[in-house]
């Protein structure tokens, strides 16, 4: 391959995983680079992957941190100038790479590449990877796109691949969204405003086992929905600062958190706190990404308006 790629593979007791699909990773990436970040495992993951897997880099976390730092050590101590975003529950096909690394070659703009993720979910598969947004009700409301080729909103930190550079310019995945969801879509928004672009390729192709993963496995219904709501929170507090999105959004809040109670919708309520005792968090990592934007995120979302 002309350009080095670095793949980072974010671990949490995830043995049965490694196991299972790294294999596959090493037979189907030639020439890269591969590291695997440890959470802070309890299970002999670390263990496994000194004894079985020597060529792989093995980044160790004495403590817990999360999926958005697990990612970014990943990425700060990466060799190669692109670096590729795997979940531990993602299989690669064959041939996945090259596809999207065509697109790096001559468009200096280009943020990531999204891949086609072929999602196992019960007894259907379901090909997922380009998303938009629209501003509705309040909030910023994703949804999938024809998974073709062209223009995606954001690439998924589980499958794709990223310009090193500008994911360290960008100030990497932001922590705020810890445990999980929205870092990736609010790091792509980020990028679309700096004057980048993110693109969906379906010929890189890889399988997505959600329900053997870790949110999946380690984590309830009720939390993850928590986590999602408190994350639609913060993305919006920090990403929309259109002045019609704004007041939109102060009018619909009392409509959705009366709703939330006669849904008996607790989830929303504990996401919405939980927002709050974060903003004094979000506010301060905000410092750290440089707002010398081109597009307006008013100009972002316009491009991506449901088709």
């Amino acid at each position: 391959m002309a350009q080095k790629i670095s793949i980072i593979i974010p671990n949490f007791n995830g043995k049965n995983l490694l196991v299972k699909n790294l294999p596959k990773v090493i037979e189907n990436s030639p020439d890269c680079e591969i590291i695997v970040v440890d959470d802070a495992s309890t299970d002999d993951s670390v263990s496994f992957l000194e004894k079985s897997f020597k060529e792989v880099k093995v980044i160790k976390h004495k403590k817990n941190k999360g999926f958005s730092v697990s990612a970014n050590d990943g990425v700060d101590k990466a060799a190669g100038p692109l670096v590729l975003l795997l979940n531990s529950d993602v299989s690669p096909r064959r041939g996945y790479i090259l596809p999207s690394l065509k697109h790096f070659s001559n468009k200096k703009d280009l943020f990531a590449v999204g891949f086609a993720d072929h999602s196992h979910e019960k007894d259907k598969v379901v090909t997922r990877g380009r998303g938009g947004a629209v501003f509705e009700r309040g909030f910023p409301s994703h949804f999938a796109l024809d998974p073709k080729r062209g223009e995606t909103l954001w690439v998924s930190g589980g499958s794709g691949l990223f310009s090193r550079e500008k994911f360290l310019e960008l100030g990497g995945f932001d922590t705020t969204f810890a445990p999980f969801y929205w870092e990736d879509i609010d790091l792509c928004f980020r990028a679309w405003q700096r004057g980048y672009r993110c693109l969906f390729e379906p010929s890189s192709s890889v399988d997505h086992f959600h329900e053997e993963g870790a949110i999946k496995k380690s984590k309830s219904q009720f939390f993850v929905k928590t986590v999602s709501y408190k994350n639609l929170f913060l993305f919006s507090w920090k990403n929309i600062s259109d002045t019609i999105f704004l007041i939109q959004h102060l009018l619909w809040l009392p409509f959705h958190l009366t709703k939330a109670v006669f849904a008996f919708d607790s989830a929303f309520f504990l996401g919405f706190f939980w927002a709050i005792i974060q903003l004094p968090k979000l506010i301060f990592n905000s410092q750290n990404f440089s707002n010398q934007n081109l597009l307006t995120d008013k100009e972002v979302l316009k491009k991506f308006e449901k088709q």
